[in-house]
């Protein structure tokens, strides 16, 4: 079992060059938006992170296993405070029971014309997650790192239009695009990342593709 310990992935965040470590188009100066990678323990010697399952009938993303998040509001004073907002509204973590680590670069996502900004946050785990907005979020998924870090669970994503990208399969979850790049950084960052075999590809299920047959995509 690894370690998982946060303080090399609170240094990394801290040293700021961290934007290469998405391997996507970085920001472009577009609307702004803001994700939250929440780690939580997850029984013994385990952590994990809390992934969301988009309604079906959301305009972008629909379906897609993703990170609390959304675009910033008028009023939110930076990138983490939208971050923190947004989980609370879809998840019910409050602001105050998150520690923030760090951030990772902005990146855009060309599909919903999005800068998007990834806060880390740490926090107890102490309950049960389930949507609080079932218009935008139709399941919570808290998955044990100890999974995603398996090379098992691991492939290369393979678009129909021709999109390659890492990927990550839990149970009848496909994890891609701009979500499965994210996690990838985290491990790296962190060091928790397993060597796989990045030539066992999988096609994106039919289920995860809903709004994004227009082009190869990211996210």
């Amino acid at each position: 079992m690894p370690v998982w310990d946060q303080q090399l992935l609170r240094a990394a965040l801290a040293g700021g060059a961290v934007t290469s470590a998405v391997r996507i188009r970085p920001a472009v100066g577009a609307r702004q938006a803001a994700v939250l990678v929440l780690l939580g323990p997850a029984g013994q010697d385990d952590l994990d992170v809390t992934l969301v399952e988009r309604a079906s009938t959301l305009r972008h993303h629909a379906g897609q296993i993703a990170f609390p998040g959304g675009a910033r509001d008028a009023d939110d004073p930076n990138l983490i405070v939208t971050a923190l907002r947004e989980a609370e509204e879809e998840i019910g973590v409050a602001p105050e029971e998150v520690e923030v680590l760090g951030e990772l670069g902005a990146v855009h996502v060309e599909v919903s014309r999005f800068d998007v900004t990834t806060v880390v946050g740490a926090w107890a785990g102490d309950r049960t997650l389930t949507s609080r907005d079932p218009g935008e979020v139709a399941a919570v998924h808290r998955v044990p790192l100890s999974v995603l870090t398996d090379p098992a669970t691991r492939v290369t994503a393979v678009h129909p239009r021709g999109y390659r990208g890492p990927a990550f399969v839990v149970d009848d979850l496909f994890v891609w695009g701009l979500t499965a790049h994210l996690l990838d950084a985290v491990l790296d960052l962190a060091g928790w990342q397993q060597p796989w075999d990045h030539g066992r590809r999988r096609e994106v299920p039919q289920r995860f593709l809903v709004d994004s047959g227009r082009g190869p995509r990211t996210a």
